[in-house]
């Protein structure tokens, strides 16, 4: 296969994936809404999570996004240096984005700011966004794609604290966002933390919180553990299924941590709704491709 080929496959592969994840949710968002729909017990939430699997069943059927906003697509990818297509990973991004748009079809979320005019095509400057993770010596890629909605993710809030505020500063800042755009964000929600040294920081780890499974925990103990004391603090307000009140709040609390100054605690609150459309695929550099977040997707080249 010529290059010029390869890089035609890749981008109909991605753009085919990215269609596919807007209207198919995760099968471990699937199977949490499943659980977390059995466990209420009052009428109202019962029905929302009833509604909730409809929405999904009539998305799949009439090959239709499974909620109006598409977001703004963004991508973290986690490639090798030897990965053949590493060089033209950006451009062919913006080219299947740009494709999935009018085959999807997905609703025009990308305005350029200052101008003020709708692009109609899902990219501008700087969208979609691109994170990288490079990884020396392997020549595969593994793409993260996410639809970052704007009642949602977008809204995300990052801060520095004072180091004396230590970790119940961090708790306090979490249920304080949970308590004011929480509600507005369509829940049950997937609640990514970042803590770090940084307002920038922070926010990256609270954006790569939301590419991890539900269910996962952060490798570190101390971590781990309050993740589910913030998973449990979060349902005890008692949002419930699109803020209507509920046993359940949240998905689950995912922490992505790095190190810190002295002086310093950067901490970040990202979510994704119960619609939470991502997706993780690993290219080999012969193009075959597997998922591990989408049992039903396949790409016939």
């Amino acid at each position: 296969m010529t290059k010029e080929n390869g890089v035609k496959v890749l981008t109909d592969m991605v753009a085919d994936f990215v269609a596919h994840i807007g209207k198919k949710l995760p099968d471990d968002v699937v199977n949490k809404l499943e659980e977390l729909g059995s466990q209420e017990t009052a009428a109202l939430p019962k029905v929302l999570y009833e509604t909730m699997t409809k929405n999904q069943g009539l998305a799949v059927e009439l090959n239709r996004p499974s909620c109006q906003d598409t977001g703004v697509l963004q991508f973290w990818l986690k490639c090798g240096t030897n990965f053949p297509y590493i060089n033209e990973l950006e451009a062919l991004l913006k080219d299947a984005v740009v494709q999935a748009t009018f085959a999807a079809p997905l609703r025009h979320n990308s305005v350029q700011t200052f101008d003020e005019y709708n692009t109609k095509k899902n990219v501008g400057k700087g969208t979609p966004t691109v994170w990288w993770d490079i990884v020396p010596n392997s020549d595969k890629c593994e793409i993260y794609a996410y639809m970052a909605g704007g009642g949602c993710t977008l809204p995300g809030k990052a801060m520095v604290l004072m180091p004396g505020a230590g970790y119940e500063g961090i708790t306090d800042f979490v249920l304080d966002q949970m308590t004011t755009y929480g509600l507005n964000a369509c829940p049950p929600l997937l609640v990514g933390v970042g803590v770090g040294t940084s307002v920038e920081t922070a926010a990256l780890n609270s954006k790569k919180a939301l590419m991890r499974p539900i269910g996962s925990h952060n490798d570190n103990a101390n971590a781990a553990k309050m993740e589910k004391l913030l998973e449990d603090g979060i349902n005890a307000i008692g949002l419930g299924p699109q803020g209507m009140g509920g046993k359940y709040s949240v998905m689950g609390v995912n922490i992505e941590n790095t190190a810190r100054h002295p002086s310093t605690i950067g901490v970040a609150v990202n979510v994704g709704c119960w619609s939470h459309r991502r997706g993780h695929m690993v290219v080999n550099p012969d193009l075959t491709v597997t998922c591990d977040t989408h049992s039903t997707w396949k790409f016939n080249a």
